[in-house]
């Protein structure tokens, strides 16, 4: 089996430094990124509610509430970064 490191083997110690710090913000991205899918989709309408057509009884069908599902979910890099700073 292939560690992390292992595979950015030609990258060297930068790359690796480099790969994690994007990562870190990518996590933070996502959060912010879904709530306000979740905005728009709401303001726009029906719209992309109509494409998905599964869960219509559901109180958690369609895609605004999926969005703020993803949102919720995505949130533990958020959180993390919060309590970092609080230990400052």
């Amino acid at each position: 089996m292939t560690s992390p490191l292992n595979a950015t083997a030609g990258a060297g110690r930068d790359g690796v430094v480099a790969a994690r710090h994007l990562t870190k913000w990518l996590a933070l991205a996502a959060t912010p990124t879904f709530a306000i899918m979740a905005v728009l989709t709401a303001m726009i309408g029906g719209g992309p509610d109509m494409l998905c057509g599964a869960g219509q009884g559901s109180v958690l069908g369609g895609m605004v509430p999926m969005y703020l599902l993803m949102s919720a979910f995505h949130s533990a890099a958020w959180l993390r970064l919060i309590a970092e700073r609080r230990i400052r």
